[in-house]
């Protein structure tokens, strides 16, 4: 398999699409689904779909609610289950909605596709594209490699300010863990010995650094609205229950945990999945020598590094300058079209970016139904019920610790952020927490979860099929790895929110 990854191999929703993404070892190839394996899930799917539908509408919620909750459910489960591929399943969830009257064709089934936050991921797949096409991201993991390379802990480190740059502009953490980090890090791990093949090799140094990359990775995910397709969508649920994030509201409330979870995770992982190789002496140099077989950054990179720092800029400055997101994002895709560092037929072969507006135009386009004929209210009602009573941070601690766990049952951070997300937020509104607080810590914990067991996101995905961790272990790492960061977000990070006035 090729040493790096285009971003249209990465899917929209965090996972791993056919073509798939990773390098270094290839993962085996899955075997074909059985017939019989098939028809369950079919029948699972239909039978979610049909007892949800045949629900009575309860008081406040329109008489297609149920219906559209169960076409909804239904979508959302085979996601999970994958009979189809995911913008498959999007569109055969939205047949559906539109064959039964359930959305209108003209006026509520396709308001998803007119979405900007959905066009904003779609732009920043493109912009990813660049760091890709032009060598820029290789390029900057490449130098960290020189300056920290020496230990097993500095080259963690390395790989996790590579990550971190790149983040705010790469919306495919598939893309950013699987075509820029990983392939060094398989490579750095081989250099020193150690593969997949025996426990001791594997452990020797490819393991921790692998498994540090995935626990890094839904750490720089949380920290910017652009850094995980999900995220704009965790915003426009939160705008739909009259809570307004922006880029930089975003950025500056996750940016002080962001940083600490950063400092220690690493460190933590050393304690939690320790390399039996500290030290790389060796690292350094090969890297220097790649950067040198590389020679100078090209007239595509510069730009490249040009545009990404003025689409910061202008991201971090966009409330003050009245600049909207997505309309920035374009601007970057102009420039780099304009300039020839991308072509329509390079945006056009990124089928990540594709599929990426189909699922996501169809998910958003549901749950804004769903909002509309008055489910989410419900079913927000219900659940803060179960917490009623309570002071608000006891009820919201509760609710928090339920949205990160559950995703052991969720192989996509966006299916959970589109099928959970809202009710959550609802309901701790509900509860008494301050909107904004609950509405950023919801979608911060939207993507740190994603390193909770192998199939939990799409970097664990590129991860496992390497065959550096094993199931086992990973299970327990995932787990332990989870309380480091939720540690850091909640007292870092409610500390900080506090200081800015969020709560």
């Amino acid at each position: 398999m090729a040493s790096s990854v285009s971003p249209s191999a990465a899917a929209p929703n965090g996972s791993v699409t056919e073509k798939g993404a990773g390098a270094g070892t290839a993962p085996p190839a899955a075997a074909p689904p059985s017939s019989t394996g098939m028809i369950l899930k079919v029948l699972a799917i239909l039978l979610v779909t049909v007892a949800v539908w045949l629900i009575p509408p309860p008081e406040g919620v329109d008489p297609r609610g149920m219906h559209m909750a169960g076409i909804f459910l239904g979508t959302i489960l085979a996601l999970i289950l994958q009979p189809l591929p995911t913008a498959s399943v999007a569109l055969v969830g939205l047949a559906a909605a539109m064959i039964t009257g359930t959305m209108d064709p003209g006026k509520e089934a396709l308001t998803g596709f007119g979405n900007s936050a959905v066009w904003l991921i779609v732009a920043a797949f493109f912009i990813a594209d660049g760091f890709l096409l032009t060598g820029l991201g290789r390029r900057i993991a490449l130098w960290f490699v020189t300056k920290l390379g020496k230990s097993s802990l500095g080259l963690s480190y390395g790989m996790a300010v590579t990550d971190l740059i790149l983040a705010p502009a790469t919306p495919s953490n598939t893309a950013r863990a699987g075509g820029v980090v990983f392939p060094i890090i398989s490579s750095l791990a081989r250099v020193q010995g150690s593969t997949p093949d025996t426990p001791e090799s594997r452990r020797r140094l490819g393991a921790y650094l692998s498994m540090t990359a995935v626990q890094v990775n839904t750490i720089t995910s949380a920290m910017f609205l652009t850094a995980m397709a999900g995220n704009p969508l965790a915003a426009k649920f939160a705008a739909d229950n009259g809570v307004q994030i922006t880029w930089g509201s975003w950025a500056l409330a996750a940016i002080v945990p962001g940083l600490v979870a950063l400092a220690v995770m690493p460190w933590a992982m050393t304690k939690i999945y320790p390399p039996e190789l500290t030290k790389t002496p060796d690292a350094p140099g090969r890297a220097r020598e790649q950067l040198h077989q590389a020679g100078p950054m090209s007239r595509g990179e510069v730009i490249m590094a040009g545009t990404f720092v003025a689409l910061l800029l202008m991201w971090v400055l966009g409330s003050l300058l009245d600049l909207n997101a997505t309309a920035v994002a374009f601007v970057g895709v102009a420039a780099l079209l304009v300039t020839k560092v991308l072509t329509w037929k390079d945006m056009a072969a990124n089928g990540g970016a594709w599929s990426t507006l189909v699922f996501f135009g169809v998910l958003v386009g549901m749950a804004t139904h769903l909002n509309e004929l008055g489910v989410i209210d419900w079913i927000g009602r219900s659940v803060s019920g179960a917490v009623g009573g309570l002071p608000w941070y006891v009820a919201f601690a509760l609710l928090a610790l339920v949205y990160f766990y559950v995703h052991y049952l969720f192989a996509s951070n966006t299916a959970q952020i589109v099928a959970m997300y809202a009710v959550f937020l609802t309901a701790a509104v509900a509860a008494g927490t301050p909107p904004v607080f609950a509405a950023l810590a919801f979608g911060f914990i939207g993507n740190l979860f994603g390193g909770l067991a192998h199939y939990s996101s799409g970097p664990a995905g590129v991860v496992y099929g390497s065959g550096y961790v094993p199931t086992k272990e990973w299970f327990r790492v995932g787990f332990l790895a989870s309380l480091v960061n939720i540690v850091i977000w909640t007292v870092v990070g409610g500390a900080w929110m506090k200081v800015l006035g969020m709560w």
